[in-house]
């Protein structure tokens, strides 16, 4: 599979999510600004958040995947066995998930209270109102974990685009709950995206429904039955959750002591911080993790370990490549481009500085996030969930501690860089192990080019830094002025970045041709 072709598969569909997300965000930020509405929402939004990440790119792909793609492998492109476990596995998962689900519904208010601290100088009723909203996300957290399993079927038969759609179908249902049914009333509003959230959740599922049937797929609910194999997969899918979700885990964190230390409106600056930091993320990281696994894993199964370690390589390399220019790019151009997004109807200047400031701070772990998804398939591509998870846990108590040395004197920027530090920390720590091992080492391509990436976008944030004033007057116009100015913004960023790569060698015509026509076993 050539990577870079099926990550541009997966991140074009996913450039599609995040562009409508970032419209979505843009209605939320008029209709309801950042408010104690927002930051109710929010918080109830928080937890479906948090397992999409867990199942969806968490423990799906870490356990699941391998588990699957193994079995059609063996019986040589056949897929009965694999989809004969895929049936164990629904038929145990869904009644687990039916009583998590109402653990949830019942337990609501102390879920809510832990994850935002009880919040800051709100009345009873705006907490009960907090708590009403996530009652009504709750069911989210079933519907998505099982259209997790789906997409893992259909990401192990190669169908990356199905489920790397899904997502499209959040945004575009919050987008029609904000254009029809927004309201003068800002928890109104925040009621109705709380629905829409949950609407979502069964459209998704029919979407993985309809294109399972179409690809051959078609699961049966059998009796549960704890079999040799569903065994193994619940062995791993706890530690494999635990490790993939330690920066969402960080992000719950960071929120809920946002919510219960800082003034009102700072849940939402961190929130809107995140969704453009999400963006690259979304686009690099998720595309690199679910095409990486299942590569890397095949590749060891054939024996090829030196080209599983060339492909984690390539991996690396194309990480960097496209995540230190988005990093320079929101560290020195956060301003303008929250302005151009954010800054109309209820959401205010002042809320465009603080959100610019959460997000540098955030942008500073941008390729953090990214190679945490590059060098955790070279964990589960050998069956091993437990070590991502205890660094994974190493860098929550890093996250924790950082939060409360920073929160004080930082304010809303201080989870933000709390969460950026511990990030990094587990990228170090997860690359020791595999060095240790002998499961990577660094080529000297790779080690070539990492500073001459470095060096380029220093460049490219050195003279967008110079270009920031020329378009901050046009950020706060009209819609045609807004996106007329950021693309303007976004096209100078790559145009200066590409000649820098030119210019310090970090990337050759030849080596992008032999990227592109390089493919793994």
């Amino acid at each position: 599979m050539n990577l870079v072709r099926a990550l541009g598969s997966i991140g074009g569909l996913t450039l599609a999510s995040r562009v409508l997300g970032l419209v979505r965000d843009s209605l939320f930020a008029r209709y309801v600004g950042a408010s104690f509405a927002s930051d109710a929402f929010l918080i109830a939004f928080r937890l479906p958040n948090l397992f999409r990440a867990l199942f969806a790119e968490g423990a799906f792909s870490a356990a699941f995947v391998p588990m699957f793609s193994k079995k059609v492998g063996e019986a040589d492109g056949d897929t009965r066995s694999a989809l004969s476990f895929a049936e164990e596995a629904l038929s145990v998962l869904l009644p687990i998930l039916l009583l998590l689900t109402a653990i949830m519904e019942i337990a609501a208010y102390p879920v809510v209270w832990a994850l935002s601290g009880g919040f800051n100088d709100v009345t009873p009723d705006q907490f009960a109102f907090a708590v009403e909203l996530s009652r009504i996300t709750f069911p989210y957290l079933l519907l998505i974990s099982l259209v997790s399993l789906l997409g893992g079927i259909l990401n192990s038969l190669h169908k990356f685009w199905v489920n790397a759609a899904a997502p499209i179908l959040l945004n575009l249902t919050l987008i029609v709950a904000l254009l029809f049914f927004h309201n003068e009333d800002t928890l109104l509003t925040a009621r109705n995206q709380a629905i829409a959230v949950t609407v979502s959740g069964a459209l998704q599922l029919l979407w993985l429904i309809l294109a399972c049937r179409a690809n051959g797929v078609k699961l049966r609910i059998r009796m549960p039955r704890l079999s040799p194999d569903v065994k193994k997969l619940l062995a791993l899918i706890g530690p494999a959750a635990a490790g993939a979700g330690a920066t969402q885990i960080n992000l719950i964190i960071s929120t809920a002591l946002a919510a219960s230390m800082l003034a009102e409106g700072s849940v939402s600056y961190i929130y809107y911080a995140d969704r453009l930091n999400q963006l690259p993320l979304g686009l690099i990281g998720i595309g690199l993790g679910t095409v990486l696994l299942p590569t890397i894993a095949r590749q060891l199964g054939a024996g090829k370990d030196a080209e599983a370690m060339h492909t984690q390589n390539r991996g690396a390399e194309l990480a960097l490549f496209l995540t230190l220019p988005a990093t320079a790019a929101l560290v020195i151009c956060g301003g303008p481009i929250v302005a151009a997004l954010f800054q109309h109807g209820a959401f205010t200047a002042d809320n465009t500085v603080k959100t610019a400031q959460a997000l540098a701070a955030f942008s500073v772990g941008l390729p953090a996030y990214i190679l945490v998804k590059v060098l955790t398939p070279g964990f589960y591509a050998r069956a091993d969930t437990r070590s991502p998870v205890r660094y994974a846990t190493i860098s929550i108590a890093v996250n924790l501690a950082l939060n409360l040395a920073l929160i004080v004197p930082l304010q809303h920027m201080g989870p933000p860089l709390a969460t950026a530090v511990a990030s990094w920390v587990n990228v170090a720590l997860l690359y020791r192990a595999l060095v240790q091992r002998g499961h990577f080492v660094s080529d000297t391509q790779l080690k070539r080019r990492v500073w001459r990436l470095v060096g380029a976008s220093v460049a490219m944030g050195v003279v967008m830094f110079f270009l920031n004033d020329l378009f901050t007057p046009y950020t706060t116009g009209t819609w045609t002025i807004r996106t007329a100015a950021m693309l303007v913004l976004v096209g100078a960023g790559c145009l200066v970045y590409a000649v820098a790569c030119f210019g310090t060698g970090a990337v050759r015509i030849g080596d992008l041709k032999a990227l592109f026509r390089r493919r793994a076993a």
